[in-house]
């Protein structure tokens, strides 16, 4: 605990974590909100107060969610069964009582980062210690709660754990992980549902101890509200309530999936204004855990490069909350990778009395938040301090006298028993598709600087081989061979050294679970979506500005050799033209009427969401208001195949990477000076 910690939590008392029925009936300023009725069960405007089991191994002592229906109307009433059930105010006008929240977002299934020279570095056990330490350094009456903000899946081989069926499923690594972890709480994130909500369902089910939430999610036909995840909760920690609302990005959740055609998300505005009046009025404190990303509209922080299309984040989030309720509220965000309040609060993310804070990404910070809050005073002085934890990287070559030495990873930085109790079960499972090796790289040009130097601003030999591995594999596709691939160059994550090449090493270029989505696509629609993507570069004017090692998210696409185009450049991206396009050999045209096939990853040919190949503007800062090419409405064979496990089987196959393979420059885009 920091000094600040202590001094918030110095004096403070506590008087019991419940009131019984006759008492709470007594109790100045219950919330008009609730009512109590023999069967909980909600009409439209109601929410259910129902109690829960909180995680064992984490603080909350008692649960209560939150279930019904948050999108229909505003929430007028929170029903109960029994009224001694109910969370009731302990705390009298000005008694102060602390909240710490010990927080992450977007682990993406860091776990453990592995590395063979440098190290494992163990990330979450590293948590794990601090927590653990955080909880037992606790004044009486302060409140430790651990929360995740989602994208807990998508990103590291734990995820093959998954598997790609509910008969392949052996573990969700994420979600086990946690819970031993101690987790309280997480948010659904929009990565949660790449594998689709049924093998969601299945880890939930399995190995989440601790609630789901979404204000926003709706209509899977496969993860049910107030089943598998409610709008919000509130726990009961040391007497002290503590609201939390889950609210999932709008923009980049993968609906229209063929296997839950009816999941959406609805827009966090609209899901906040209905819920959050209520959830407050049963609260000491509110948290709000918005996977919906830092800023509002197009916003350029974290692992963007480039302006994304963010839509209702937490900038529109913050303003609307504070005008719906006084109680003290955080935000805890996600989904943009954003690191904010390293080293204590940032002004500029105090909303209008609103903290809006967020811990980057994959593992890179534990965030803290201690909150010194005075009942009925509102938001007046409400907290004492705003933190971020590194998380310390590995590097065992580094040699004690190294003045870097004390910066990196070392023994005693991590909780050894979670380390060897939680996480080393699951790399056990893992140890043998890790180290598999799959073929041999002999080509010198796919090294991960080449492949991410080059990504956004034209040909790339690595985003070739791909494409051109996937047509070579469709022959054994369910409708036979494709005529051409494509890709887009945020999926390209790594590249590849010479030398052997696992497993790992090739789930580190495309850690994305990506499907293949065949179109039936005319000469003159390739033309089309040829003349959109040219638009889409990263030009020569905007490169020294732009960090290419981040995510320019325009949606820029790569293609098979079949396809053979040249770009003129023009005065700005709307002027830009796609130029001498041939397909398969021929002029462009002279093939206009003639049906091509092309494969495409899910992440496209869902309109790539804020990537936007879906007809809205193209955003990542390209200027000129360009209406993109909606590629949702083409005609798709839905193959089941995935992206990823069809260039690998392709690698196996041909045993090496070369140039004469594909893996190489072959001049089938070029960018005229």
């Amino acid at each position: 605990m920091t000094a600040s910690h202590k001094d918030a939590a110095s004096g403070l008392s506590r008087r019991g974590l419940l009131l019984g029925g006759a008492a709470i009936a007594a109790t100045a300023g219950l919330s008009p909100f609730l009512t109590f009725r023999a069967e909980a069960k909600p009409s439209v405007g109601e929410l259910a107060l129902v109690p829960a089991t909180p995680n064992p191994l984490g603080t909350i002592d008692k649960l209560f969610l939150l279930k019904g229906d948050p999108l229909a109307s505003p929430i007028k009433a929170i029903v109960a069964e029994d009224g001694s059930a109910v969370p009731a105010a302990v705390l009298d006008e000005g008694e102060r009582r602390v909240l710490r929240v010990l927080h992450f977002n977007d682990m993406h299934n860091h776990i453990t980062d592995l590395h063979g020279k440098k190290g494992d570095t163990h990330r979450l056990a590293q948590m794990v210690k601090m927590v653990k330490e955080a909880k037992a350094g606790a004044a009486e009456n302060e409140s430790v709660l651990f929360v995740s903000a989602g994208d807990d899946h998508t990103g590291s081989v734990f995820d093959e754990l998954m598997g790609w069926s509910p008969d392949e499923f052996i573990a969700d690594a994420s979600y086990r992980a946690y819970s031993a972890a101690g987790v309280d709480i997480a948010a659904l994130g929009n990565h949660e549902f790449d594998r689709g909500a049924e093998l969601l369902k299945k880890g939930k089910d399995v190995d989440a101890k601790f609630p789901l939430l979404s204000a926003n999610v709706h209509s899977s036909a496969h993860m049910k509200r107030d089943e598998d995840y409610t709008a919000a909760a509130v726990a009961d920690i040391k007497g002290l309530r503590v609201g939390l609302i889950g609210l999932t990005t709008n923009i980049d959740t993968r609906v229209g999936q063929p296997e839950d055609p009816t999941l959406a998300v609805e827009r966090p505005i609209k899901a906040i204004k209905n819920v959050l009046p209520a959830v407050a009025s049963i609260s000491d404190v509110v948290v709000i855990l918005s996977h919906c990303g830092y800023g509002i509209g197009k916003h350029t922080s974290g692992k963007a490069a480039t302006e994304r299309e963010i839509g209702d984040g937490d900038f529109a989030i913050a303003k609307i909350a504070s005008k719906l309720t006084d109680k003290p509220i955080v935000i805890v965000g996600g989904h943009t990778h954003t690191e904010l309040n390293t080293d204590g609060i940032d002004e500029t993310n105090l909303m209008d009395g609103v903290l809006i804070t967020q811990a980057k990404a994959h593992g890179a910070f534990l965030g803290d938040i201690a909150m010194s809050i005075a009942a009925g005073q509102g938001r007046k002085d409400w907290y004492s301090s705003v933190s971020l934890h590194g998380i310390k990287k590995s590097d065992v070559r580094v040699k004690s006298d190294d003045e870097t030495y004390t910066s990196l990873q070392q023994a005693g930085d991590w909780d050894a028993k979670f380390k060897d109790g939680v996480v080393a079960p699951l790399l056990k499972v893992l140890e043998v598709k890790l180290a598999e090796t799959i073929g041999m790289v002999e080509a010198g040009t796919l090294n991960k600087d080449a492949t991410i130097a080059s990504r956004y601003i034209g040909e790339n030999a690595l985003a070739n081989f791909m494409n051109d591995a996937v047509v070579a594999r469709s022959v054994t596709f369910p409708n036979g061979k494709v005529d051409f691939a494509l890709f887009n160059a945020t999926g390209l994550s790594a590249g590849v050294a010479k030398g052997p090449l696992t497993f790992k090493d090739w789930y580190d270029v495309m850690p994305y679970a990506d499907a293949i989505h065949v179109a039936t696509m005319t000469g003159a629609q390739i033309r089309d979506l040829l003349q959109n993507n040219v638009t889409r570069l990263l030009r020569p004017e905007e490169e020294e500005a732009t960090d290419k090692s981040g995510f320019v998210s325009r949606g820029f696409l790569h293609f098979s050799s079949g396809i053979r185009y040249e770009i003129e450049l023009g005065e700005n991206a709307k002027s830009a033209k796609a130029v001498n396009i041939t397909l398969n050999g021929q002029p462009i045209e002279d093939v206009l009427d003639m049906e091509f096939t092309m494969a495409i990853n899910t992440y496209i040919a869902l309109g790539a969401f804020g990537e936007t190949w879906n007809g809205k503007p193209i955003s990542g800062g390209v200027k000129g208001d360009i209406a993109s090419m909606d590629l949702r409405a083409l005609d798709y064979d839905h193959t089941g195949l995935v992206y990823r496990n069809e260039v690998i089987g392709y690698i196996r196959d041909q045993k090496t990477v070369t140039e004469a393979n594909g893996a190489s420059l072959d001049g089938r885009l070029a960018v005229l000076k």
